[in-house]
């Protein structure tokens, strides 16, 4: 099991980078995944969004990296989560895994999307270019 990155940052996210920190000589495969900020939701248009975290938001990420990376087929794993305000475009969201094989890669990196989706205490407040807003609540 190795967890190379787990945070949540202000920080812009670098994708490349996730997937070099999973690089392994006996990987095949490498997926990685970008979950970027669009102008709409739900059929309205999006001025701008900001993400706010619990305290916690990075214990419970890096809780969920690891256990997909305890799966014996799965030799890396890095995931980061941004907050704070991101802009049309921006990545919210980036994942990497590596594996031998490219089934198993792209089978953990979605556990591992959908997993930080379901558990990571973090808020989205978007604001619509019609001047309403919305928090869109993570668990």
């Amino acid at each position: 099991m190795l967890i190379l990155i787990g945070a949540v940052t202000e920080q812009p996210l670098d994708l490349a980078a996730h997937e070099a920190a999973v690089a392994d000589h006996r990987a095949g495969a490498v997926v990685s995944f970008a979950g970027v900020v669009r102008d709409h939701d739900h059929g309205r248009a999006v001025a701008s969004l900001a993400y706010e975290g619990h305290p916690n938001a990075e214990r419970v990420l890096q809780e969920v990296a690891a256990e997909i990376a305890a799966d014996p087929a799965v030799y890396a794993v890095a995931v980061s989560h941004r907050i704070g305000p991101l802009a049309i475009g921006d990545a919210a969201l980036v994942a990497a895994v590596s594996t031998a094989h490219r089934a198993a890669a792209f089978a953990a990196c979605a556990r591992l999307v959908d997993e930080v989706k379901a558990r990571l205490p973090i808020w989205k407040r978007q604001v619509f270019t019609d001047g309403t807003e919305e928090w869109v609540n993570c668990p």
